[in-house]
């Protein structure tokens, strides 16, 4: 029997797996499978009967919900980091699935016509280096000076315990900071309390020496109680700002409402992190953001992302330049979907949203030039920014800023 008659077809293959024919394409793309030939003239694909086994692995790893760089470790990996892989997602679809309980518990009392009190203990187990981090990325964006003057609760940080998580939340009008935490243990809630930043800070310092750390909020009393071990921390509703303790935090801005009435973002644009905070640094007033295919003119320089002005560099793709501010343009490279734009920022705003993220790469959704713009991590969803832009020329928040007051 020659190759060609041990090779199937896309369809029998795919029937004999347990895949779709378009699943089969996808993982051919992703080089996760590739086939065993392609027809040089029509595109057709053939597998192998040996790649049944891998096909049928790799359709169980992406049922089990893993992602598709953890299946590529599976599959090809060393076998101790494969092992590690597994391991780290069985721990994360049990966390799931506690989270899930919670929340369906949570459901069921509610339509028993018993749903939790506000005074109801609410207690959720936390690292303490991943609170730290937490508040850390979140406290930039409390209010300061006049505006924490007019509005107080703006200069605090909103503690929420919810639906299985803990959310620590900020926003000085013009900027929104979230981090949700999938905690290791959650009963009771929901919970809501402000923390004075300044407050919140000191918490930061002292969380990230611990391993971990009970967050408590017990019966009627307002504020929250930090505990890891004998070490204990109570923090009294609003402490360090003058707000009026005691309270349930129902003066804080509906956050959820804010980022409900987002448009989805018609651009995305993928960017070195540090490079764009570097390039935003030390300008003044508006500093535009102009992204289109890979431009043209003389090149400055940012680190690593310096773009030679060539023909080759003008052909790899699109790039951002940072124009304005007293200083000279710098341009990047960038991934983008969406047509090119142009949008304005102060720097002021944008560049503690930039500090505040981890990894390398920040992820911009951006819906308009006059709507708000998400700055997320992309490597850590769970860190969300949202930055007003302004008016190039003027410096003026749009008119956008003005809507998510409340």
């Amino acid at each position: 029997m020659d190759d060609t008659e041990q090779l199937l077809t896309i369809g029998v293959f795919a029937r004999r797996v347990g895949l779709a024919p378009s699943a089969l394409r996808f993982y051919d793309d992703c080089g996760l499978l590739r086939p065993a030939r392609v027809d040089a003239v029509t595109g057709y694909r053939r597998y192998g009967a040996g790649q049944a086994a891998r096909a049928v692995k790799l359709r169980q790893l992406r049922a089990a919900g893993l992602p598709l760089v953890d299946v590529a470790v599976v599959l090809d990996g060393p076998e101790d980091a494969a092992h590690g892989v597994l391991r780290a997602h069985l721990a994360r679809t049990r966390r799931t699935a506690d989270e899930a309980r919670v929340v369906v518990e949570g459901l069921l009392r509610e339509a028993s016509g018993a749903p939790e009190e506000r005074g109801s203990r609410a207690w959720a187990r936390v690292g303490g280096a991943e609170l730290a981090s937490a508040v850390r990325q979140v406290v930039t964006a409390t209010a300061t000076g006049a505006a924490r003057e007019e509005f107080p609760v703006l200069g605090c940080v909103l503690l929420e315990l919810v639906d299985g998580e803990v959310r620590w939340v900020a926003t000085d009008r013009y900027r929104l900071a979230v981090r949700v935490l999938r905690p290791d243990g959650f009963e009771g809630g929901p919970r809501r309390v402000l923390i004075g930043a300044d407050t919140a800070r000191g918490l930061a310092e002292w969380a990230v020496r611990q391993v971990t750390v009970d967050i408590e909020c017990a019966g009627d009393a307002a504020g929250v109680r930090l505990r890891s071990g004998a070490d204990c921390r109570e923090v009294p509703e609003g402490a360090g700002q003058g707000w009026n303790g005691g309270g349930d935090a129902d003066g804080f801005p509906d956050y959820r409402l804010m980022a409900a009435e987002l448009e989805t973002g018609r651009h995305r644009v993928i960017v070195d992190r540090v490079g764009l905070r570097d390039a935003m640094t030390g300008r003044t007033g508006p500093v535009s953001l102009a992204v289109a295919g890979a431009g043209q003119g003389d090149a400055a320089e940012t680190g690593s992302s310096a773009i030679p002005d060539t023909e080759a560099a003008r052909a790899a793709g699109p790039v951002l330049e940072v124009a304005g501010g007293g200083r000279e343009p710098v341009r990047m490279r960038v991934v983008r979907t969406g047509p090119g734009l142009r949008i304005a920022f102060d720097p002021a705003v944008l560049v503690p949203a930039l500090e505040a993220g981890v990894g390398p790469d920040a992820l911009l959704e951006i819906a308009a030039p006059d709507r708000p713009v998400l700055v997320r991590s992309a490597d850590q969803g769970s860190f969300t920014t949202l930055v007003m832009p302004v008016c190039e020329g003027t410096g003026a928040v749009h008119d956008a800023a003005e809507r998510t007051d409340g």
